[in-house]
């Protein structure tokens, strides 16, 4: 009877799930539908039951990077104007302590795959395929993709470490759709997916993005739309996001420059689960990062994302993220830059910040709070578990705690014996964040 009442409850989920496939842009066909439905499983297997191991896990491999390079210098109140650094390679956090500032770099990309920390730690992209070089910045054929082209690379079936030749602008035609198991490295060029549409992973798995410049994204006009070599179908519009990652698992985004996009920088919905954003830099942007679309899909309580050593930079507005739901843990940060609020939610999410620094807009006295609750009146958000461990608040920067006052005493394998690094050490930590510029030969 037990076996069957699991059976009868994954059905309801898988049932409420299916439910919401209308929006999902596409003609709806058996391969969608099976998509949706090993999409669902996955995301049940890559939930973490026990989210605080992730956290120690990430907040172990801080303390040790910095105790191995040395104490960072302190940063004052101001972030230097961000100016560009000239000196030696120097790496300021354990991702990239992993890989960085050794000259044969090139020779060893897949390292990278074993840098991951977070929740998206499980990310390989496409470390067992084989290297796939785009030649081409043309994205002319939807449906019969040229050869070495990224729509061609990123729609095979096999694991696939994408890199590019050169340098080059990519216009999206239409919503680039990614197949699981995939790498887009752009270390060695400077590699902008500009003036067109975004990128979508949507149903698929271990996915890992690095190294390239997301801005000025449209919205697709939708149409005919090769997703994998034995699948196309029509899509409608598509949102203008800059990435949007639906019902997907083990994804990885890393040292990206993103700004201007017609809809969010980052979206993230439909129970997506095992996702780490770092080392990103954000501008110019109003709607930043949506981690969960509806009040009313609860299967978004799966959802577990690491946003960690990240530059919030200037002329942002709101959504650092906006959170429904899940598990969302906030990492040694740098918010230099909000007109609106930082982070905000609805639906109960669990929010831990910890070791970020958030600097208030100078000439606004009603954008102090780094914090926005939605749908909820004071007595129910005050048993939402928001809470600021070893933040630093400028500016009359505040963050308006709730839930259990004695949350972190509860999970002292968290707090207790390893903290964040401090944040009076963030601007350092985020000193590289966005695209770096790698050159083949030299230390990144």
């Amino acid at each position: 009877m037990e076996g069957l009442k699991m059976n009868r409850i994954s059905l309801i989920l898988f049932i409420a799930f299916a439910a919401f496939i209308p929006t999902l842009k596409a003609q709806i066909d058996d391969v969608w539908e099976r998509r949706a439905q090993e999409s669902w499983n996955r995301t049940l297997e890559s939930y973490e039951p026990d989210p605080v191991k992730i956290v120690t896990h990430l907040n172990t491999n801080v303390h040790r990077t910095l105790k191995e390079l040395g104490a960072l210098e302190p940063n004052s109140t101001r972030r230097g104007l961000r100016k560009k650094y000239t000196g030696p390679c120097m790496v300021t956090n354990p991702i990239d302590r992993c890989w960085r500032c050794q000259p044969n770099w090139s020779d060893n990309r897949k390292r990278l795959a074993d840098c991951g920390l977070g929740f998206g730690h499980n990310a390989k992209g496409g470390k067992s395929g084989r290297f796939y070089v785009v030649t081409d910045s043309s994205d002319n054929d939807m449906v019969n993709p040229k050869p070495g082209t990224l729509r061609h690379a990123v729609i095979q079936k096999e694991p696939l470490w994408i890199i590019f030749k050169q340098s080059m602008v990519i216009k999206l035609n239409q919503e680039l759709i990614m197949n699981s198991d995939k790498t887009i490295d752009g270390r060695g060029a400077e590699v902008h997916i500009a003036y067109g549409a975004g990128i979508t992973v949507q149903f698929v798995k271990n996915i890992i993005i690095h190294g390239i410049h997301i801005h000025d994204i449209h919205m697709g006009s939708g149409g005919l739309i090769r997703d994998s070599v034995d699948h196309y179908g029509f899509r409608s519009a598509s949102d203008g996001d800059g990435i949007s990652i639906f019902g997907s698992q083990d994804i990885w985004i890393d040292h990206v420059s993103m700004k201007t996009c017609h809809d969010g920088l980052i979206d993230i919905i439909q129970a997506s689960t095992g996702i780490t954003i770092s080392n990103a830099h954000f501008t110019d942007h109003n709607e930043v990062m949506l981690f969960g679309a509806s009040n009313s899909y609860s299967q978004d309580e799966k959802m577990q994302i690491t946003v960690a050593f990240n530059h919030f930079g200037k002329r942002l507005v709101q959504r650092m993220p906006r959170c429904r739901y899940g598990y969302i843990h906030v990492v040694n940060n740098d918010y230099t830059h909000w007109n609106m609020y930082a982070i905000g939610g609805s639906q109960h999410p669990t929010i831990i910040s910890q070791g970020n620094r958030y600097i208030a807009p100078p000439r606004n006295p009603y954008a102090k709070a780094v914090t926005k609750r939605d749908y909820a009146p004071e007595a129910e958000w005050k048993t939402w578990t928001w809470r600021s461990e070893g933040d630093l608040f400028l500016r009359g920067a505040y963050f308006e705690q709730s839930g259990d006052p004695n949350w972190s005493k509860k999970h002292s394998e968290v707090y207790d014996l390893i903290q964040a690094s401090s944040a009076l050490q963030v601007a350092e930590i985020t000193k590289f964040a966005g695209a770096l510029h790698c050159i083949v030969g030299r230390p990144c």
